[in-house]
């Protein structure tokens, strides 16, 4: 089996464990992303089998894909607050901080999780690391400006000790890549993020910026699917030399 089955693989059990947590009667947070769309997958079969839930989705492909499962969706405006949201992430920690956005919607993915009462994560144990910043930090900018935008987050990055690091629009090709929000994203390559809640509050001041993809310590527990079919729960503060052990 090639790394890219195996993945997939985990993702779906990390997935189908995700959904076994779900409790009749819950209003649900659906991510967005591969792992997350497993667990919506696995979701939608507990419905079939007589689970009572209504679900928000974090993306318009989620949206869709719910639709299409027939996942009962309602407006988050509509209600007060989440019980749980599942979604992946590109990067955890052991404290609950991720990087998302890979997928460019992180804004509706943030809001989705500030509203809910208990985050979860499920990922591959790829995606589980020590310290947050090799996967490219996504930030989602308006395009009005979005050249000077990109300019102030680099003098940022540079008052913070980051010179000469990759900021750069993301492309589709020839095209700019789009969010739900018809905003852009830029990536900026950093390495080692340190201290993912007070760059997560900087990055925000800068007009133009409309949201970041650090999640500072939001995910309240972490299910890593594995290639064998197996999944486990992480409570946080687990030891990432554990992981793949």
């Amino acid at each position: 089996m090639g790394t890219d089955s195996r993945n997939e693989q985990a993702k779906i059990a990390a997935g189908v464990y995700a959904a076994s947590l779900v409790e009749d009667g819950q209003k649900v947070g659906l991510g967005s992303g591969t792992s997350a769309w497993h667990f919506i997958r696995s979701l939608a079969k507990r419905i079939e089998e007589g689970l009572d839930i209504i679900a928000v989705p974090a993306s318009k492909a989620s949206r869709d894909l719910a639709q299409e499962l027939n996942v009962p969706l309602v407006e988050l405006d509509d209600i007060t607050g989440l019980d749980i949201c599942i979604d992946g992430a590109d990067e955890v920690a052991p404290d609950g901080s991720m990087i998302k956005g890979g997928g460019a919607n992180l804004l509706w993915e943030k809001i989705i999780a500030v509203n809910s009462a208990k985050m979860l994560t499920v990922v591959d144990p790829s995606k589980i690391v020590k310290t947050l910043g090799q996967f490219a930090l996504p930030i989602e900018v308006t395009p009005a400006y979005y050249g000077t935008t990109i300019r102030n987050i680099r003098e940022l990055l540079a008052e913070k000790g980051w010179e000469a690091v990759s900021v750069e629009r993301r492309m589709n090709g020839d095209s700019p890549v789009i969010t739900d929000n018809d905003n852009f994203i830029v990536d900026a390559k950093l390495e080692t993020i340190t201290d993912p809640a007070g760059l997560a509050i900087a990055l925000n001041q800068i007009p133009g910026v409309v949201e970041n993809g650090l999640f500072p310590a939001m995910s309240k527990g972490v299910i890593v699917g594995r290639p064998d079919g197996t999944a486990e729960f992480l409570e946080i503060g687990f030891d990432p030399a554990t992981v793949n052990a």
